[in-house]
């Protein structure tokens, strides 16, 4: 079960969350309510959280000096943040801006809390790794790729570019202006692949519609009663290359006039209601440009080498392991003088010549249990698609774990999780066997 904090002393907004939770994902997730500093800091120093709820616009909670406390203290750093916001009282924009600094992933208005806290909260629980590894991949991995699907859902697009600027903020690539830059670029592309792709919104519905005073949201949500429509995704593809990180955005769309489209922009000038995620990604891409179609663009954003990097000793010079489908990456009863990370790839796990399992980066580690107690291997695995590995020495390990202890507690959490897991399948089995 994860753990979640949510700073709040709104009790009315505590309440809907707590019932949202309790109804649907009751065993999935831990609820944590703090309502003052001491209480709040306690939990996030020593509870370790994976996901931190805050309410931005809560006037009797301490959020400046919380904040405060998480940017200064990189310890603090390897959750993801929902915040919420009164949008009476706040510039969801704003808020990102002053926050930049934070892991700031997703921001949902008091008013929708009720519709979208959970699913928020879920994709962020789905692909923890990616934030929650940022300091292991960081150091063992060169290059590295992902990619979403995603619904038409315009509130949810936002974790998902939260995610992914925030990986790239915390590897050091970018720093925190670009980070924030890229999050609402990203953000507003991906609408625009919703919108104008998959709902096929014109133009001139679209302005239209916005210039009676309506939601832009409400129209897609009228466009998605279509069963066809509804089905289609946006797909977000990103890789990590030396000098910078490429980004590609897809819809399922008919596409659009790539040619017109600028003209209109350039017609309607700077304050047009249109094009404002191309406008943004202008600021920090290096190059941007869309396919014939219209239903595909792609951008790079340049890595800043002038940013301060802190590399520990030992992992980046570990042995990059390439592996195809077959390959056995160690044998039942071999001696564990290695650790592997993994990057990427599908791993099947044998005990006594029986399938007992499957690993995937999800999992971060494989064969640490026997690494750590200097067994012999207990398992043989079996690489069931191309993957990539990063082979650990013990002294490597011992070294870095020595300069950064909270890889540790990292470790030690994931091990706990590993054993909770194989409990739960064990007492299946005894249930199955009786």
């Amino acid at each position: 079960m994860s753990l979640i904090g949510v700073l709040s002393t709104d009790q009315m907004l505590n309440s809907i969350i707590k019932e949202e939770f309790d109804l649907k994902v009751k065993d999935s997730f831990i609820l944590q309510f703090l309502e003052d500093e001491s209480s709040a800091m306690e939990f996030l120093n020593f509870d370790l959280p994976e996901i931190v709820i805050i309410n931005f616009s809560d006037q009797n909670f301490p959020v400046g000096r919380i904040l405060e406390n998480i940017q200064n203290d990189s310890w603090l750093h390897n959750f993801g943040m929902v915040g919420l916001y009164d949008s009476e009282k706040h510039d969801e924009d704003e808020l990102l801006k002053e926050y930049k600094n934070t892991n700031v992933l997703a921001m949902i208005d008091n008013m929708r809390v009720r519709s979208h806290i959970l699913k928020c909260v879920q994709i962020i629980d789905q692909n923890r790794q990616i934030i929650f590894q940022k300091d292991l991949s960081d150091k063992l991995v060169d290059k590295s790729s992902g990619s979403f699907l995603i619904e038409n859902d315009v509130l949810a697009v936002s974790v998902y570019a939260g995610i992914a600027a925030t990986m790239l903020a915390q590897r050091g690539y970018i720093n925190q202006d670009t980070k924030m830059r890229l999050q609402l670029g990203l953000s507003e592309l991906i609408i625009n692949g919703v919108e104008h792709g998959n709902c096929g919104i014109t133009f001139e519905e679209k302005s239209a519609y916005l210039e009676r005073g309506k939601s832009i949201l409400d129209l897609i949500e009228e466009k998605c009663k279509d069963p066809e429509i509804a089905r289609k995704r946006v797909l977000l593809e990103w890789e990590i290359m030396e000098d910078g990180t490429k980004f590609v955005i897809k819809d399922e769309g008919e596409g659009f006039d790539v040619k017109k489209l600028k003209e209109d922009l350039e017609r309607e000038g700077p304050l047009s209601l249109h094009g404002r995620g191309i406008k943004m990604a202008k600021h920090f891409a290096s190059k941007l440009y869309y396919n014939s179609k219209g239903n595909k663009v792609t951008f790079i954003v340049k890595h800043d080498r002038q940013l301060p990097r802190k590399t520990p000793v030992g992992f980046s010079e570990e042995e990059v392991l390439l592996t195809k489908r077959g390959d056995i990456i160690f044998e039942q009863g071999e001696s564990s003088d290695f650790l592997y990370y993994i990057s990427s790839g599908q791993f099947s796990v044998f005990h006594n010549n029986r399938h007992v399992g499957v690993l995937s980066p999800e999992d971060i580690f494989m064969g640490e249990m026997s690494f750590l107690l200097n067994n012999r291997r207990s398992a043989t695995v079996r690489a069931e698609s191309d993957g990539k590995l990063i082979k650990i020495s013990r002294k490597s390990f011992i070294s870095v774990v020595r300069n950064y202890p909270h890889y540790g507690i990292f470790l030690s959490k994931l091990l706990a999780r590993k054993l909770v897991r194989a409990n739960l399948l064990n007492a299946l089995i005894e249930e199955q066997v009786t």
